[in-house]
């Protein structure tokens, strides 16, 4: 699979003599982009393989995961089953987006409360779903497991070898434990957190053996789906400046990050830096109503 790889200009980078590379994940499939692809393509070959005629899997309103299980299934055949987060939205599914296309591409939904949610993987709720809906192979929310980082590990082809720098957003961990574990002697891998806390440099060391690596976890903008003015507003910039468009869940927490480590001096006059474009662009249109309806700026897209 052939990946585009596109050369940052802009004028810090040149002032601090470094090589900023974007590996346009996003660009290789129109609806399953990113690593929502990647982790998929393994877990859905496995699903087959052992019989299995439909996939569940969980998340929130402007899921990623979700949009992408439910055109991975359409593909396939396979039915999707999306336990989704909120029984407020059971009502008013057809105004959201991300909802709306996933229903379309024929995922079926199970809408269940917070409380619920939390305890999504206990044997007596998963037990509840098989009596439900009949037998099923289960996907993560967001994805990940083993299958997952196997696709992960994909991301990095021969010509990545040479970037002294590997730089990618984290959600769950998956994605950035292929890339440590695909990772050269050499280089370096710093992952970006979208969520609050430190909890996930544990979750990633259950899936890596290697220690060249660190999570980042003071750009997280106040946490999953949190979003500023600020964010919104460096979003537009970077679309501006580089025609690269960025969500304000993943990628364009990451950019940010990246950037403004440059600009601390954190990376040496002469390093060359692999960014990592994971996709997640198909939220967007989601988030722009809710900043519509809180009268703020718009992402640009």
């Amino acid at each position: 699979m052939s990946v585009i790889h596109q050369q940052v200009k802009l004028s810090l980078l040149k002032d601090k003599q470094v090589s900023l590379v974007v590996k346009r994940e996003d660009l290789i499939h129109p609806f399953i982009s990113g690593n929502k692809f990647r982790k998929l393509k393994y877990n859905l070959l496995e699903a087959q393989k052992q019989g299995y005629h439909t996939l569940v899997t969980f998340g929130g309103a402007y899921s990623n995961h979700i949009a992408a299980t439910a055109y991975a299934g359409k593909e396939t055949g396979l039915r999707t089953v999306g336990i989704i987060r909120g029984e407020e939205l059971k009502g008013g599914y057809k105004s959201n987006p991300t909802l709306a296309q996933a229903r379309k591409n024929g995922m079926e939904f199970i809408f269940i409360s917070r409380d619920q949610f939390r305890d999504k993987t206990s044997p007596i709720f998963l037990q509840s779903l098989q009596d439900s809906i009949g037998e099923f192979y289960l996907v993560p929310e967001g994805g990940t497991n083993d299958l997952a980082i196997k696709g992960c590990e994909e991301i990095l082809g021969e010509s990545d070898i040479n970037y002294d720098y590997l730089c990618c957003s984290v959600g769950t961990g998956g994605t950035v434990a292929g890339i440590i574990n695909a990772s050269g002697a050499t280089q370096k891998v710093i992952g970006f957190a979208s969520l609050k806390g430190d909890f996930l440099t544990k979750d990633i060391r259950n899936f890596v053996t290697k220690d060249n690596w660190e999570i980042r976890t003071d750009y997280h903008f106040g946490g999953y789906a949190k979003i500023s003015g600020e964010l919104i507003s460096f979003i537009n910039w970077f679309k501006r400046e580089t025609g690269i468009p960025t969500d304000p869940i993943y990628t364009g927490k990451l950019f940010y990050g990246v950037l403004d480590l440059i600009k601390q001096g954190y990376f040496k006059p002469g390093t060359s830096i692999l960014v990592v474009h994971t996709g997640g662009l198909q939220g967007v249109e989601g988030m722009n109503i809710i900043l519509k309806k809180r009268q703020q700026p718009l992402i640009e897209v």
